[in-house]
């Protein structure tokens, strides 16, 4: 009998060679090669030793009736999974340490468990410490059937046995080992071959499971990237420490709109849904003072307003600073050139400090046109209008380019009491209607270059003097 090669994978990549190294090939990472025992080899095109059943495929036109939702009560939870929980679907919950992933979901779980059959399965902590937490955020006499487990085959014996439940949450898939494979828990062998048995049974079962997943220091989830596309659902959990803000946001939905975000606020009872976030946002936000813009932006079918700040400030000899929180650094140093070579303006020998407040994290394009105002606002001193939102997208030559979800952008300003907006010009072939012509009462300043952002603060300090 031949003897078993060896195998050594990366646990950062998955990629897998026949000797050790320090450093893998395939993504320059160091000491990330762990030998791992090989699988068994079976002979060349078969399958499990036995031979294929022929499947039957069917036409794309059907009378399939979409999948029934099961609310958990938490409107913003519901919300980022598509508007409920799908039987037989599998969300990834990922997050930092400490951030309120496991408060959510045995929030969600206790609240469940009124009407649906709930199980809780944690392999980090004590069963004493999940109730404690339970005790605290008042769900002490929840229905909950609660466990401290971290071996899959006994987990999913359990769950095949008798009646299948409606939810499961494994807590965290990165503390669950399968005794059929030689490596430690958490390497990708292990969270690769847990997290197929759960999907597995989860599937055949026909219950909700949630698989809470740790996260690396660069902010992405631990483990194989085969694990992101073996769930339906991937959900991140974000916030700073410094804030009470939380927001779930949707990266991957095959039941529902990705970008879509849930904001939650951390109490001392648990996490408390926030229905009206523009609001929250803005809360403390202080009117005429330079360099704070209200940007109308839209997490995925929802808008959102948050108030994004600059402060520019005379530097030191040496190299100018670029700290951005909330926003993506690159794009900044893109618009500073474009106000620099477009609009004459000097920002070289100014640091320069972007913070989006709330501790959201924009991502759309949409907000560089507020972020430019808020720099020119900051650099001459003069404020935006207190009562106008700002949004629209800036190319290279300086021109302002339309987006998309303009009226819906509008009609959030306008509930919250803004008068004015400072937005791209329309295309020449959209024939819809203005938001000025549908919104009665609602100045709109039409922004074709972004020398006309650089004018209206012109034009704002000759008037003062």
């Amino acid at each position: 009998m031949a003897k078993a090669q060896k195998s050594f994978v990366c646990q950062n990549c998955g990629n897998t060679t026949t000797r050790w190294a320090g450093k893998c090939d395939a993504c320059g990472e160091w000491n990330t090669i762990i030998e791992e025992a090989p699988r068994e080899n079976l002979p060349k095109g078969v399958s499990g030793g036995k031979g294929g059943r022929k499947i039957e495929f069917v036409d794309l036109k059907g009378a399939s009736a979409p999948p029934p939702r099961r609310s958990t009560t938490i409107a913003e939870l519901d919300r980022v999974c598509g508007g409920g929980l799908v039987a037989g679907s599998v969300i990834l919950v990922g997050g930092d340490p400490g951030i309120g992933k496991s408060t959510l979901l045995l929030q969600a779980t206790g609240l469940l468990a009124a009407n649906s059959v709930c199980v809780y399965v944690t392999g980090e902590e004590a069963v004493d410490q999940v109730r404690l937490r339970a005790q605290r955020l008042g769900l002490g006499d929840a229905k909950v059937a609660l466990a401290s487990a971290t071996n899959v085959r006994d987990i999913v014996a359990s769950l095949e046995a008798g009646a299948a439940p409606d939810v499961v949450v494994i807590d965290s898939i990165q503390t669950m080992f399968s005794d059929s494979t030689d490596s430690a828990p958490g390497t990708v062998t292990q969270v690769r071959t847990c997290a197929h048995e759960l999907v597995r049974v989860a599937k055949k079962r026909g219950f909700t499971l949630f698989l809470v997943g740790h996260v690396t220091k660069e902010g992405t989830l631990a483990g194989p990237r085969v694990l992101e596309h073996m769930v339906d659902t991937v959900l991140y959990f974000e916030g700073e420490r410094g804030h009470q803000f939380r927001i779930l946001r949707a990266v991957k939905n095959r039941f529902g709109a990705t970008d879509e975000i849930g904001v939650f606020e951390m109490t001392d009872a648990g996490l408390k849904e926030v229905l009206n976030p523009s609001a929250l946002f803005l809360a403390e936000r202080r009117g005429n003072v330079s360099g704070s813009c209200v940007f109308a932006g839209l997490e995925g079918s929802r808008p959102v307003l948050v108030e994004i700040q600059a402060l520019v400030a005379p530097t030191s000899p040496g190299q100018a600073r670029r700290a951005v929180v909330g926003w993506d650094s690159a794009r900044l140093g893109m618009i500073v050139a474009v106000l620099e070579a477009r609009c004459g303006l000097a920002f070289g020998s100014t640091d320069i400090y972007l913070n989006v407040a709330g501790g959201l994290r924009i991502q759309e394009p949409a907000a560089d046109l507020a972020v430019a105002a808020a720099l020119v606002s900051a650099l001459t001193g003069n404020p935006v209008p207190a009562g106008a939102v700002v949004f629209g997208e800036i190319g290279l030559s300086g021109e302002v380019r339309a987006v998309s979800q303009r009226d819906l952008r509008l009609k959030e300003a306008a509930k919250l009491g803004f008068q004015q907006a400072w937005i791209p010009r329309p295309p020449r072939t959209d024939k819809a209607p203005r938001a000025s012509e549908t919104k009665s009462g609602f100045a709109i300043k039409d922004i074709g270059h972004v020398q006309d952002v650089v004018s209206q603060f012109t034009a704002a300090k000759e008037k003062r003097s």
